[in-house]
């Protein structure tokens, strides 16, 4: 039985995805976020706790990535 978007973000939360030890594991972590719901989570808690630069920038491509996803369906 394949996992729902929904089941995915809850067992990767935002912790796990941007507080890996390294940076691909972050890299990583960004690549999959699977809706921009799941990426605004992960915007509001690099807001709320490391406010890194390049990691917000890397956030806001990914939502691009997504929104040109959403309007190609």
């Amino acid at each position: 039985m394949g996992t729902t978007d929904d089941e995915e973000s809850n067992e990767f939360p935002p912790e796990k995805r941007l507080e890996a030890p390294n940076h691909r594991l972050i890299e990583a972590g960004i690549a999959t976020i699977p809706d921009l719901e799941t990426l605004r989570e992960c915007v509001a808690y690099e807001n709320a706790h490391q406010n890194r630069t390049p990691i917000l920038k890397r956030l806001e491509r990914k939502a691009a990535e997504l929104r040109e996803t959403e309007d190609e369906e």
